[in-house]
């Protein structure tokens, strides 16, 4: 029987590029995310490789998320794989000038929104005893650069959490994995920079990570055998050394 995966933030970047990977290996797929026309039109190009069911809220609308994961019909309750993909990054401020609401969007959605929807799909996983969480860090999750603060914390939390979770979750043999990329060529920047033109300029000069290669590592990490946990991966493009040394030739 085919494995059904739950994946937020599902249409852009990642999470499209992991729906996408998925279908290939005939995984079920459960596409969430804001942008319905978005999802109708995934759906649409995946559903003749397997079953999708897309679902319509914002993870950082707690009582949104509960209803929708529970309103899946029965074809697709059974979650065995949680793609935690839902993140973003606004501004690039210095703490002292820091914009609150660029604050709470952050924490919002890439802290509390990745629980909310934990928590709705971890107690079939612990009745089950089986399941694979898979939480989409970053290496500002690994490192704090200069006026990353609040997006640095987000994403050390997202770590910190995942761990959190690999204990706890380890008496009922559920994987828990963070994959962390570093810089990764998606609509990131421009939502980062708020349309301003100097989103163009960050993948300029070097090859970044595309969202592709990252939907591939995941797949890699959900096939291993049921002994083998990929329990935490840095990912970086040749040209990125670490947060803030990338060789560009420009």
């Amino acid at each position: 029987m085919n494995k059904t995966a739950l994946i937020t933030g599902a249409t852009s970047g990642i999470g499209r590029a992991t729906a996408h990977e998925f279908a290939k290996h005939g995984i079920n797929l459960v596409l969430c995310g804001r942008r319905q026309e978005r999802l109708d039109t995934i759906e649409k190009a995946l559903s003749k490789q397997t079953d999708v069911h897309t679902l319509n809220f914002d993870v950082r609308d707690k009582e949104a998320t509960q209803n929708a994961i529970s309103s899946l019909p029965d074809a697709f309750k059974i979650i065995d794989i949680l793609i935690n993909n839902a993140g973003n990054a606004h501004g690039l401020d210095p703490i002292q000038t820091g914009d609150l609401d660029d604050w709470d969007a952050m924490m919002d959605i890439n802290v509390k929104g990745l629980l909310y929807v934990s928590k709705a799909v971890i107690p079939q996983m612990t009745e089950r005893k089986s399941g694979h969480i898979i939480n989409i860090g970053s290496s500002a999750g690994k490192e704090v650069y200069p006026k990353g603060n609040v997006y640095c914390g987000s994403k050390h939390a997202v770590l910190a959490i995942t761990e959190g979770m690999r204990i706890d979750l380890n008496p009922f043999g559920i994987k828990v994995t963070a994959i962390n990329p570093g810089l990764v060529e998606t609509e990131f920047s421009k939502v980062r920079f708020k349309g301003d033109a100097a989103a163009d300029s960050v993948y300029k000069g070097y090859k970044a990570l595309q969202a592709e290669d990252i939907a591939e590592v995941i797949q890699f990490a959900v096939s291993r055998p049921a002994h083998v946990n990929i329990a935490d991966v840095l990912m970086f493009c040749t040209a990125q050394a670490n947060s803030t040394i990338v060789n560009k030739n420009v």
